[in-house]
């Protein structure tokens, strides 16, 4: 037997390898094949490998803009089998893309028959639909038969392909691309091709001019499913400055009255690449879970363009707080990142920027255009040479006959003669007889005049740099011109906005269903909230040896405050409240309330209106309500209250004066705008006492009279001028209370 590392007996030469560097040997040559081969394009015509193999399939089908179409599956069978050798489904699949003109701003095949559709079904099978070229796709190939590019061996080297396509369109930017390779991936949106034009010849003009400028003409994507962008200038310019970054892309709606002031809200364009149908569906799904309780349904009514119908609750809902809730839950808001890594030069993937992408595309058409220029110019010269000929072969026309008709070797003799060349002397043997009319002399003047013109035109074009530009930018005229934003497919379809600035707080409300209910907190601390608007609070059962603290009426949207005898004030939201079927929770698993405090009041936080809040000992000031809120479970500091004193009260302050209390019996009226309005602190003295402290206070408008209820439920009222021996300055002792004002010290 052998030892473990000895080769098998009769298996030949077996060379031994280290498993580790085998297998990164191998990764690394997949990993560099998918990258280069696969996933990202090229950013001189901004595509990949089997975009490319099939329009260059499609023209050698010769399947122009003008032709007939031919079946999909031919095309896919001639790219699959003479220069893609992978499946016939992504094959189809990145056919099919190439022609959808909801997925690339610029389509450059042109289907006929069933190639799929925004909501997401899928195209009929090859064998189905056809296929031609559009003038995009031929834009992209112009001079490829003028040597304006490199070819390469195809996969069994039985054929060439095209190393790039000479991409007179500025493809990898107008219609974007994506792709997942190793260890990095790509994603370009879609861009206005006569915008990028703009920003060419901006280049051209002055190669200095930074991305500040370039952006002055590309203002951002444009995506062929149109949409709102309502990222700031900053973001989207340091998008284009890095090479990174992202899009938030909105879809557009309006507002259609509908009569009696009702209205519903109509969405004309989606997000670039959101299917249409699974939106729905998942709006649909939100609705059922009560999610969206604005919106009381939604309705698909799309036929050639995108309509999606959503009706609002009631006419009262806000709508622009509706789409606002939307929004944030649903696809009608994407984001649309932007990595504009693509393969340098054709070889060296890397992150460009704006103005790079621009530069190296504007390099490439000026080695396609100096290409093209010296192809022309040989042949030019060839034909030069050839028309010489025949204008020597015209004007010795009898001679010519004669050695044609009686020499046994005519070519060496015309050469002889008339130092013709080689070519000269096999282009004069094979004219035709019928050529040889005198108008034909005219026209080779003419044409050899007109040859001899155009040669000198092509030298000096390949001479001066300025003319080299100055040609090159008037290609890039004749595409921004083709695709102007005059035309219907040039048109900009997506447009910039801000988002509306609405609060958070009004946003996360919209996605609450508003409903009433009655908050309930027992003496030893457990909250609930029960269901509706409770006015006999007599039935409620609570634990042994418990009993009801306080309720107050609130709508499940509200948020809740709650204010503790140690000044500090407390948010929950209504939402978040245990149901009224238990006994509730504990209010301390909610709120991070000290072990001596204890909840004096709550109340729903309305916005603008005020409270005066005062302690034990007759200290207060008036508060505004939201800055009561807090976002933490340790609340917030209000009320600073010292040694033996606490948080007493807090009062809506509504009116202009203030009528205070003490435990004394003593009452004092004084005008409330002596009272400070602050944030947080101790404030001011209300009353005075000698001892005792607070017992009540109330804020009214002087002017109604202040009201309260004696014993037995019956109702007091005091004028303003039955007031006149307790109305005095805050911080007075006061006088003793009116007659029947009750003995609980309190207003009611």
């Amino acid at each position: 037997m052998g030892k473990p590392t000895d080769p098998p007996s009769g298996s030949g030469t077996v060379e031994l390898v280290d498993l580790k560097s085998a297998l990164e040997e191998r990764y690394l040559a997949y990993a560099l094949s998918t990258i280069m081969g696969r996933a990202l394009p090229d950013v001189r015509d901004g595509l990949k490998p089997v975009h490319r193999r099939i329009v260059h399939a499609m023209r050698a089908l010769r399947l122009d803009p003008g032709q007939g179409y031919k079946k999909s599956a031919r095309i896919v069978g001639d790219v699959m089998g003479k220069f893609h050798p992978h499946g016939d489904a992504s094959i189809y699949d990145a056919l099919v893309r190439l022609s959808q003109d909801f997925a690339i701003r610029y389509p450059l095949i042109d289907g006929q028959g069933n190639f799929g559709n925004v909501d997401g079904d899928s195209p009929a099978a090859m064998r189905y639909t056809e296929a031609r070229m559009t003038p995009v796709a031929t834009l992209l190939l112009r001079g490829i038969d003028e040597d304006a590019i490199d070819f390469k061996p195809t996969y069994n080297e039985e054929d060439e392909e095209p190393v790039v396509l000479p991409g007179a369109f500025p493809n990898l930017l107008a219609n974007g691309s994506s792709g997942i390779a190793v260890g990095m991936a790509t994603s370009i949106p879609p861009h206005n091709a006569a915008e990028l034009c703009d920003a060419a010849l901006k280049l051209i003009e002055n190669p200095g001019t930074e991305l500040d400028g370039l952006l002055r003409y590309v203002q951002g994507p444009d995506f062929p499913t149109g949409g709102i962008v309502v990222d700031s200038v900053a973001v989207i310019r340091e998008a284009y400055a890095t090479g990174r970054g992202s899009f938030r892309v909105r879809a557009r709606w309006e507002k259609e009255e509908q009569g009696r002031g009702g209205y519903q809200i109509v969405v004309t364009e989606i997000p670039y690449l959101v299917q249409k149908s699974r939106l729905i569906e998942k709006i649909a799904e939100l609705l059922a879970a009560k999610k969206l309780p604005m919106l009381a349904d939604v309705r698909d009514e799309s036929a050639e363009d995108v309509r999606i119908v959503f009706e609002p609750k009631s006419r009262s809902v806000d709508a622009e707080l509706m789409m606002e809730a939307l929004f944030r839950l649903t696809d009608l808001e994407s984001r649309i990142p932007l990595n504009m890594n693509v393969l340098s030069g054709g070889k060296v993937p890397k992150v460009l920027n704006l103005k790079e992408v621009l530069v190296e595309w504007l390099a490439h058409q000026r080695e396609v255009l100096l290409r093209r220029t010296r192809f022309r110019l040989a042949a030019i010269e060839r034909r030069l040479e050839v028309v010489a000929g025949y204008l020597i072969a015209f004007l010795n026309l009898d001679e010519v006959i004669r050695i044609i008709r009686e020499e046994d070797e005519p070519k060496a003799e015309l050469i002889r003669a008339f130092k013709l060349t080689d070519v000269q002397a096999e282009a004069i043997l094979n004219l035709r007889l019928r050529s040889l009319r005198k108008l034909e002399e005219f026209e080779l003047k003419r044409e050899f005049d007109e040859l001899k013109a155009e040669k000198a035109e092509r030298e000096a074009l390949l001479g001066s740099d300025e003319r080299q530009w100055n040609a090159l930018a008037a290609e890039v005229r004749e595409v921004r011109e083709t695709f102007s934003k005059k035309t219907k497919l040039g048109k900009r379809r997506t447009t910039f906005a801000d988002a509306p600035a609405r609060a958070l707080d009004d946003i996360a409300t919209a996605f609450i269903e508003r409903e009433p209910v009655t908050v309930v907190l027992s003496q030893k601390g457990f909250l609930r909230a029960l269901r509706g608007h409770v006015a006999e609070l007599a039935g409620l059962t609570f634990k042994e040896g418990d009993s009801l603290k306080l309720a107050f009426p609130a709508m499940t949207t509200d948020k809740l405050v709650f204010l503790s005898t140690d000044g500090r004030a407390y948010t929950l939201l209504a939402d978040k409240l245990a149901g009224g079927r238990g006994q509730g929770e504990p209010i301390r698993l909610a709120i991070d309330l000290e072990d001596k405090a204890d909840i004096v009041t709550g109340f729903p936080a309305v916005t603008g209106r005020k409270r005066l809040v005062a302690s034990s000992d007759g200290s207060g000031f008036v508060v505004s309500e939201s800055e009561l809120l807090s976002g933490t479970r340790k609340g917030k500091q209000i009320l600073n209250v010292g040694p033996g004193t606490s948080l007493k009260l807090a009062a809506i302050a509504e009116g202009d004066t203030v009528a205070v209390v003490g435990e004394n019996r003593k009452m004092l009226v004084f005008p409330l705008i002596q009272v400070a309005e602050m944030t947080r602190g101790k404030g001011v003295r209300l009353q005075r006492y000698k001892d005792g402290g607070l017992s009540d206070l109330k804020v009214f408008r002087l002017a109604e009279g202040l009201a309260w209820q004696g014993a037995g439920g019956r109702s007091f009222l005091r004028k303003a001028d039955e007031l006149l021996e307790w109305q005095d300055s805050r911080a007075h002792a006061g006088r003793m209370v009116p007659n029947g004002f009750p003995k609980s010290n309190r207003f009611g």
